[in-house]
């Protein structure tokens, strides 16, 4: 295997700092080049903002673009003395770059909107995340990177549990006994297997259901009800050289709005609590998950944001 060797950088370490801040990452292989990140909102992009990405690539890069791990998109190649050009080339076009730092990252979102198992508007959520949070707190520092996932179902494309705050589609079933006439398929279509027939009646064990919904419409006689359709959230998730799974708070949230005051409230927790340097995961390990999961379901913390942002 060739190995892959790096070659000595001739641009100034500061400027490779400030701008990595902008989204420019050094290509190791070059002295001058730089790989952009461009912010893509939602995971989604229009024909004409790839074609904009497209144009930019040829113009100031190698023409090339790769899809980063969080499916976000990066232009290779490009000259140090590009930089500025090909940030005033995609403003001109609507588009930004950025995505790095201890700040609120980019927000990754699968297409649940779309998907046949999507319980929620993914890239609508992900786009009020994107707005709220991701521009909305780009000057707060943090103590780490922080990451947010959204994912549409428990199916968990995105893997939303190994990301610092991790959103997934919920709908709860209620099974109604005095409709049921215990004819199994419900049972037999349930994919987790959380479902099963005692005494000629459906019963579902709420340890093992994921609340996908899923056996929702395979009654078809109505004895399968929505009992609660919305958002869990998992805390605390990483993945990296230590990997991490989230915590999962002990609530549905049931509509967006109570999922961005608690998005918000999660991360006034971690700005205010955590130590520089440190991950969420770490935060949530030194303090407790019962103290966040406390901050994130009542509102105490809300009357203190203008205390907690206030070096910004």
């Amino acid at each position: 295997m060739k190995e892959n060797k790096a070659v000595v950088c001739t641009v100034d370490p500061k400027e490779v700092a400030r701008i990595k801040g902008l989204g420019f990452l050094r290509d190791k292989t070059t002295p001058d080049k730089f790989n952009c990140r461009v912010i893509t909102r939602n995971g989604k992009i229009t024909s004409a903002e790839s074609r904009a990405i497209a144009d930019a690539a040829e113009k100031y890069g190698s023409s090339e673009i790769t899809m980063t791990s969080r499916l976000s998109i990066e232009v290779q190649g490009i000259a140090y003395d590009n930089v500025n050009d090909f940030i005033a080339f995609l403003a001109e076009r609507g588009l930004e770059t950025g995505g790095t730092g201890p700040k609120v990252r980019p927000v990754v979102s699968c297409k649940g909107t779309t998907c046949q198992y999507g319980l929620i508007d993914t890239f609508g959520l992900s786009q009020k995340l994107h707005y709220e949070f991701y521009k909305g707190y780009r000057q707060v520092k943090l103590p780490h990177k922080f990451k947010i996932a959204v994912g549409g179902c428990p199916n968990n494309c995105v893997k939303p549990d190994i990301n610092d705050l991790g959103i997934i589609g919920q709908r709860m079933p209620r099974i109604e006994k005095e409709k049921c006439v215990g004819c199994g398929l419900c049972a037999r279509l349930c994919p987790m297997g959380a479902i099963e027939i005692k005494d000629k009646k459906a019963v579902r064990n709420t340890e093992i259901c994921n609340n996908c919904g899923r056996c929702i419409p395979t009654c078809k006689i109505g004895a399968i009800d929505t009992e609660k359709s919305g958002c869990s959230l998992y805390l605390g998730g990483r993945w990296g050289k230590k990997v991490a799974r989230g915590q999962r708070i002990d609530k549905i949230f049931e509509s967006e709005e109570d999922v961005l005051s608690a998005v918000e409230k999660t991360i006034l927790f971690y700005k205010e609590n955590g130590t520089p340097g440190e991950r969420f995961a770490d935060t949530i390990i030194r303090l407790g998950f019962d103290q966040v999961q406390r901050a994130v379901l009542n509102d105490d913390i809300l009357s203190r944001k203008e205390e907690i942002l206030k070096d910004e």
